[in-house]
């Protein structure tokens, strides 16, 4: 019986940001550091930004927010 033989190839792989027609859209958010509620995923970044002044508004102690991007990407190998 004889054993299956492994092939083994290298190739150079790069990834680059999904700028295709069907890719995913970019999208931002902003989590509360300080109780970790979210504002919805924008692809503007008016509605977080929007959100992040109001919930500081509605909670004067939570000031620092954590930015969310969504960014697709997409990785190919180019052509020899």
């Amino acid at each position: 019986m004889s054993q299956p033989k492994a092939v083994i190839r290298y190739e150079n792989w790069t990834i680059t940001p999904d700028r295709e027609p069907d890719a995913e859209p970019v999208s931002h958010q902003f989590q509360c550091a300080v109780c970790g509620e979210m504002s919805g995923a924008d692809g503007d970044w008016e509605p977080p930004q929007s959100w992040a002044l109001q919930h500081s508004g509605r909670n004067p102690s939570h000031h620092t927010f954590r930015e969310i991007i969504t960014r697709p990407w997409r990785t190919f190998m180019p052509a020899s």
